[in-house]
């Protein structure tokens, strides 16, 4: 007798768990994605805190702990405290920093509650600190997580599922007029006040495939022809406002940057214009250059806190935007903090 010779099915690259059912079909039931995201630019960020003092660093978004991975793998002087709100991350924060037990600690939380940290910590200071305001690729690309608009899901995009306000409570319940102002403000969507007339119109909306399509159709011919999904600055802006991203940020650097020792140093990465506008306006403010001035005044400098150690915003280079295309909006600013104000 010839035994069947067994193979591990695949299709379009996902596992499959086949079974079968009481009528003695074959069920074939998809797994779900593993949690996979490459750290952008995780050498620079290695590198600017590898002058600081020995003690700990604050991964405010630590996410599937690629960052960190690269920190403690660099320094033995150094330990990471890692945030995170979404428990599936810290869960494959914790397996991605297994070797690394004595020297991490995990946190399921926002960053803007910092007061875990303290805990922590005691009196003790921060050596540095990275703020990584990006979604991961694990994130985007499971369906079920609603942050997606190439695959159909439910309208979700909580980071935190223990949270209360989803996409689908924006989508269905705003306005016109408050759809256009998010997706401007959070989105730079240009055609906003379209596209928040279409969703309007066509509500109630149940999926993110059927969002996408909402907007893609409201978008004029020669948009669509653009590079890149028509619906990605929209999908931008709801999972913004879902997670209040950016009401939480300016207060989060402002009190990480206290926590720091003078020495210390600080990475921020941003991926949309808004968040790095606040990030720039807080860190120039900080460094002693007022912001507020005409370009008919001398710049007025103030006491500093911190210095730059960059005037621009940092990007990715071209080797590793063709390994990892999503590191191509980043943008990467940092500092070192000179004084006790």
């Amino acid at each position: 007798m010839n035994e069947a010779k067994h193979t591990s099915p695949t299709t379009n690259g996902s596992p499959l768990d086949p079974a079968t059912g009481l009528s003695g079909r074959r069920i074939t039931r998809f797994l779900p994605p593993a949690f996979t995201h490459i750290p952008v630019m995780a050498e620079v960020v290695t590198e600017t805190l590898s002058t600081v003092p020995s003690g700990p660093i604050l991964d405010a978004t630590i996410g599937g702990g690629g960052h960190s991975y690269e920190i403690l793998k660099s320094r033995v002087d150094l330990s990471v405290i890692g945030i995170d709100q979404d428990p599936e991350a810290l869960a494959a924060a914790k397996s991605k920093l297994a070797g690394f037990e004595n020297r991490i600690s995990l946190i399921h939380g926002r960053f803007d509650d910092l007061s875990v940290v303290t805990k922590h910590i005691g009196k003790q200071k921060l050596s540095g600190f990275l703020f990584d305001l990006g979604v991961s690729s694990y994130q985007l690309d499971n369906p079920h997580r609603g942050f997606s608009f190439r695959n159909d899901g439910p309208l979700d995009m909580r980071m935190n599922p223990e949270s209360q306000i989803t996409a689908g409570k924006y989508v269905n319940d705003s306005s016109e007029q408050e759809l256009a102002s998010l997706l401007h403000n959070y989105g730079d969507e240009r055609y906003s006040k379209r596209i928040a007339k279409a969703i309007v119109s066509m509500r109630p909306i149940a999926s993110t495939k059927e969002l996408a399509n909402i907007i893609s159709d409201a978008m004029p011919a020669r948009s669509r022809r653009s590079s890149g999904h028509p619906a990605r600055r929209s999908f931008q802006a709801l999972r913004i406002a879902v997670n209040c991203e950016i009401e939480i940020l300016e207060s989060s650097i402002r009190e990480s940057i206290q926590m720091l020792k003078v020495g210390g140093r600080g990475v921020v990465l941003s991926y949309h214009s808004g968040e790095d506008r606040i990030v720039k306006r807080v860190l120039r403010e900080l460094a002693g250059l007022d912001t507020s001035n005409s370009k008919y005044h001398p710049e007025v400098r103030h006491e500093k806190e911190i210095l730059l150690l960059a005037r621009k915003a940092q990007r990715a280079s071209s080797d590793e935007i063709s390994r990892n295309p999503r590191a191509s909006s980043a943008l990467l600013r940092k500092f070192e903090k000179v004084s006790e104000l």
